[in-house]
């Protein structure tokens, strides 16, 4: 578990999301006492990255490729 004072939170709140999401739980704490606590959401899985690759790399069956609304500037 990580600990990090209310004023290191305050400045450094998405590195510390980051970790959470990585599975690391943040103790935070002020004047050296614990307040809260960050944790991951149950079932939350962070964005589905390889799923979207994995729909980059699909072929549409229907509609313009993702190569032609690239090229057309649709994306």
């Amino acid at each position: 578990m990580k600990t990090a004072s209310v004023a290191e939170t305050k400045s450094h709140l998405s590195s510390l999301i980051a970790d959470v999401e990585a599975g690391t739980d943040v103790l935070i704490t002020r004047r050296g006492q614990a307040v809260a606590r960050l944790v991951a959401e149950p079932g939350a899985g962070g964005y589905g990255w390889a799923a979207l690759r994995a729909w980059l790399a699909a072929e549409p069956t229907e509609g313009p490729s993702v190569a032609q609304m690239r090229e057309d500037d649709l994306l």
